[in-house]
């Protein structure tokens, strides 16, 4: 059925979800039966697992799907905006000005104008005659959101926002949500970002299927969520013991015969009703396993040398000297304000491009690209992990995918068809497979679930050959530990 629109009950309700249901195909529900409502001026985040369908539900709002079942309301004539998760391969030959433009459906004559002040407001500096392939990471970032910006939206939808923003970046867009009077509902990984402004949670569970609201600031919603969970879990627990200690009986009373074997009937009917009452626990609280990513063998010493790097300055490539080593356990963390070239020079490092830097002959390069170029979409991801091994052994594949909770569903689904988070779990898996003698990770912790961020930091820092990393996440940064630090902005 059509997204709907029509006066906002009591001038508040400015969003409304009636009994939705939605589904990928017969074996992907993503939504059913699902009731909520969003009111004039809240600030919501919206969570749930890797591939639970938060973009998804985006896109139902936004009116690019339809709901199988159900209404979806959106108050009469209230503007909706998007700033997505990124700028597709597909759009990035065009100017800064025609992306601006696809904002619109009418042709808009004051776009340069209208530019201006939004570029002001997310502290962006480009030429709009500029092409998209040109922007850094973050420049990137902060045009998309730029582009929703610039409809002035009643209602303001943000997929990972701060993906790609440096520190300075975060802060702007955390101070522009603070002061913003709109109605937001916002998907991100970043807990001190949301909890900074949001009101409540839209929670997809997807063992219902449902969404669910909470009232309350960002921290206490998920410790609520969390012990709902372990009160969940430690009813199983106890429901557990009680079904092994009938199953124990049915099998001693079974064997009596007589009157036992009724008593067993019996008990065995009532382990039945108990494994009936035990409840799910919520698929999205699972936190992928502990791993190592295991570093090629007998390398050298000295893997990569700095001698010199390229970098933006105004917007023009300039050639820094610079000295750096790498050996086995260095991690260099490369850091430097949005556009100055951190994932341009990661790329060109990757596939040993850089003049000014050299990679040991017969070093294979593990290189975590933040858009996932590298993978091929239109594979499944068991083609893209298979491609990785020397022989096929499909255990090892399986189990290592599994462990980053990509089970049989995932990996017979193409790359392209998956969700940006379970494309970085996909990333990882690939990682662990190859066994580099180096890694380069360009802001790993994008898209991933905050939940598996540890486990990901405890990896990467038993990595035993060098690494290099972009990474706007301090914390994360920290937990790897970094033994150099390259700091382009002062080049």
């Amino acid at each position: 059925m059509a997204v709907e629109k029509q006066i906002p009950v009591g001038g508040e309700a400015v969003l409304r979800f009636e009994d939705v249901t939605f589904n990928y195909g017969e074996n992907k529900p993503v939504l059913f039966e699902t009731n909520f409502v969003v009111r004039k001026g809240t600030k919501l985040t919206l969570m749930g697992p890797n591939g639970a369908g938060k973009s998804t539900l985006f896109s139902l709002i936004m009116g690019e799907l339809k709901p199988e079942e159900g209404r979806i309301i959106i108050g009469q004539g209230l503007h909706i905006a998007i700033a997505k998760q990124f700028i597709p391969h597909t759009q990035w030959s065009m100017t800064v000005r025609e992306f601006l433009e696809l904002a619109f459906k009418d042709k808009v004559y004051d776009i340069d104008k209208r530019a201006k002040e939004v570029f002001e407001t997310v502290e962006l500096n480009v030429s709009l005659d500029k092409t998209i392939k040109d922007l850094s990471g973050g420049q990137k970032g902060r045009l998309l959101i730029a582009q929703a910006l610039i409809q002035k939206p009643d209602i303001l939808l943000l997929d990972e926002p701060t993906n790609n923003l440096d520190k300075a970046g975060v802060q702007l867009l955390t101070d522009f949500m603070k002061s913003y009077n709109g109605t937001v509902i916002v998907i991100s990984h970043d807990a001190d970002f949301l909890n900074s402004f949001t009101h409540g949670v839209l929670y997809i569970n997807t063992q219902t299927y449902q969404v669910e609201q909470y009232v309350g600031n960002y921290f206490k919603v998920v410790e609520e969520i969390k012990r709902v969970v372990e009160r969940a879990e430690r009813a199983n627990a106890q429901l557990e013991k009680e079904i092994q200690n009938n199953k124990d009986k049915v099998n001693f009373f079974a064997l009596k015969g007589g009157k036992m074997r009724k008593l067993a009937a019996k008990l065995k009917d009532e382990v039945e009703e108990l494994e009936e009452s035990k409840v799910d626990v919520r698929k999205e609280d699972r936190t992928i396993k502990p791993f190592t990513i295991n570093c090629q063998e007998d390398i050298g010493s000295v893997i990569v040398t700095f001698d010199s790097v390229e970098v933006l300055h105004d917007g023009k490539p300039v050639t820094r000297k610079v000295s750096v080593e790498l050996r086995k356990g260095d991690k260099l963390h490369i850091t430097g304000p949005n556009g100055i070239g951190k994932t341009t020079l990661l790329e060109k490092i990757a596939k040993r491009n850089e003049k000014g830097v050299a990679i040991q002959d017969g070093i294979t390069v593990g290189y975590y690209r933040q858009d996932f170029s590298t993978l091929d979409f239109d594979k499944t991801a068991y083609q893209e992990l298979a491609k990785v091994l020397k022989r096929l052994d499909d255990q090892l594949l399986r189990r290592t995918a599994a462990s980053m909770l990509l089970g049989a569903e995932q990996l017979g689904s193409k790359i392209g068809l998956l969700s940006e988070g379970q494309k970085g779990l996909l990333m990882f898996a690939y990682l662990r497979l190859l066994q580099p003698g180096l890694l380069i990770l360009d802001e790993p912790t994008n898209h991933i679930n905050f939940r598996h961020l540890p486990i990901i930091a405890e990896a990467l820092k038993a990595y035993e050959g060098p690494m290099i990393i972009v990474s706007h996440v301090n914390e994360f940064v920290k937990e790897i530990g970094i033994t150099q630090t390259l700091d382009l902005g002062k080049l």
